[in-house]
């Protein structure tokens, strides 16, 4: 993971977030709280923002800053939840890094996504069919590390991730909610993709493209 690439994918996702701002605030006023678009519309563009600050830095230090800039800049929930995942990553590049200089960029990769979704889900205490973003980030990282595993090229690692996100957030339609105010609507929610199962489809789908464009 290089620092010029982790901020190249920074501005393409705040360009694909306000491109999907109808879409994502669509599925937030039917089952959230109506802010969700806003907050993460804030936090991409302070991240953003941050461009040519962090282009000097390792790796593990811009997404250290990431992380912390976006519990800075996100309200509600979403805030604290995408910032341990940055944060989680940037903890397991900087203590496992230099102990993986025999695997492959992809496998690194795979291994830190995962270490991030692992801290977002103890940071929210939520697990896989619960109506949430992990529906999207947990089956992605599985189908990450998988392929990565077995040696696949990135162009097929990119294709499989991006079905992968496709199929966990068509999975939250039918779920009932246990977090958040989408919790309190019970079988209502029934029906619904999740908004923020939506932002990170969004988010893995752009940045799958970034690298299908290396």
């Amino acid at each position: 993971m290089k620092t010029a690439f982790i901020l190249s994918a920074t501005l393409a996702v705040h360009a694909a977030i306000v491109a999907h701002e109808k879409d994502i605030e669509s599925l937030d006023r039917a089952i959230g709280d109506g802010d969700h678009y806003t907050n993460i519309k804030r936090g991409s563009e302070a991240v953003a923002s941050m461009y040519n600050t962090l282009l000097p830095l390792p790796p593990d230090e811009v997404l250290s800053q990431i992380g912390s800039k976006l519990l800075s800049s996100i309200g509600g929930a979403s805030g604290p939840l995408f910032a341990s995942f940055f944060m989680g990553m940037a903890k397991f590049n900087k203590e496992n890094h230099p102990k993986m200089t025999d695997l492959n960029a992809n496998l690194e990769t795979a291994a830190a996504f995962a270490y991030g979704v692992q801290t977002m889900m103890m940071r929210g205490k939520a697990n896989v069919g619960e109506k949430t973003m992990l529906d999207v980030l947990v089956p992605v990282s599985t189908t990450f590390t998988i392929a990565a595993a077995h040696g696949k090229t990135a162009a097929d690692i990119c294709r499989e991730v991006k079905n992968a996100a496709d199929e966990g957030l068509a999975y939250t339609r039918d779920l009932i909610a246990t977090k958040g105010r989408a919790a309190g609507l019970g079988e209502r929610a029934i029906g619904h993709l999740d908004p923020g199962a939506k932002s990170c489809q969004v988010i893995i789908h752009v940045v799958c493209d970034l690298i299908l464009k290396k």
